[in-house]
């Protein structure tokens, strides 16, 4: 049993981190470009480095790599050498897991006592991600499954070189995607682990139009997905969504939504008001009640939302 199938097994609440990209811009650097929070990796990891720690000491059991929007075609086109790209990818775990070891020693034995030792989960981002234009919120890309699969499978293989504890297949908007990376799973990669997680925008299918109960149903049959989530999805279709995902999976669900702000792919801003009605924390209490056993945040959360979550979920755990 690995650590992750241990910690599902303790039927506790588990606690992602939260926005990378959102707390790098909050702390003055430009993630401008295609490649987003990515190119830190290579110009500035220190500033990776000190958002894991501080999500780390907010209270986050799930530490994710900053890699969901680096891929081999992405980082070629910046400019970088076919053969630095596996060693970036693998970076951006050991980041993770240097932080959690950081972490781990500033403790005293007494607070180990009652923490769970963090995990790492290696990000893996949509085709939409590499195309950077907002697709993750139309599912729209004209590509075949072979393409799909040839577009993940080094990125994939580069992660887990860097041996992360789970693979966090994220943002997902596209049912023929879905289908490619569960068929990766199976036939090259099959001793792997993977929350896969999804978005929508209607509270009622992804985001390419297919209902959501298809794609659960979907992972629900891969014995890979340990668990299946929601992410980048605006608080208020979440619940809706839960409930269409619970009727064809009994398996452990994950929430990370964003704010509830819309993001324009063209001029690459948010827009619109958050959902400033409930807290990520209360939003979260709710979700727990039907079945949600990982937590977390998106685009637009912070240390201090995770913090807030970890703490109103302890007390009720």
């Amino acid at each position: 049993m690995t650590r992750f199938d241990q910690l599902l097994a303790s039927e506790k609440p588990i606690i992602l981190d939260g926005a990378m990209g959102t707390e790098l811009e909050y702390q003055g650097y430009n993630v401008a470009g295609n490649l987003w929070s990515a190119k830190y990796l290579a110009q500035d990891a220190s500033a990776l480095t000190k958002i894991h720690l501080d999500y780390l000491r907010a209270g986050a059991t799930i530490i994710t790599s900053a890699s969901y929007q680096a891929s081999f075609p992405g980082l070629l086109e910046a400019g970088y050498a076919e053969e630095e790209i596996p060693t970036l990818l693998q970076k951006s775990v050991h980041l993770v897991q240097q932080a959690i070891t950081t972490y781990w020693s500033s403790l005293s034995q007494e607070e180990k006592e009652t923490r769970i030792y963090p995990l790492a989960a290696a990000s893996l981002g949509p085709y939409a991600a590499y195309l950077a234009d907002g697709s993750e919120y139309t599912g729209v890309y004209q590509v075949s499954k072979e393409e799909l699969k040839t577009f993940h499978r080094p990125r994939i293989q580069a992660l887990l070189e860097a041996k992360p504890d789970l693979l966090l297949i994220e943002t997902i908007p596209n049912f023929l995607e879905t289908e490619a990376l569960l068929e990766l799973l199976e036939t090259d990669f099959s001793t792997v682990q993977a929350l896969i997680s999804f978005t929508s925008q209607d509270g009622a299918t992804i985001s390419d139009g297919t209902p959501i109960e298809e794609v659960a149903d979907l992972c629900d049959k891969c014995p890979q997905i340990l668990a299946i989530g929601l992410n980048c999805t605006a608080p208020h279709h979440i619940s809706s969504l839960l409930k269409k995902m619970r009727g064809v999976t009994q398996k452990p669900l994950a929430t990370y939504p964003n704010s509830g702000e819309i993001y324009d792919g063209i001029h690459k801003t948010w827009h619109q008001d958050p959902d400033n009605q409930h807290t990520l924390a209360e939003n979260s209490l709710e979700w727990a009640k039907e079945g949600v056993q990982i937590f977390g945040g998106c685009c637009r959360t912070r240390p201090s939302d995770i913090q807030n979550l970890a703490q109103q979920l302890t007390k009720q755990s």
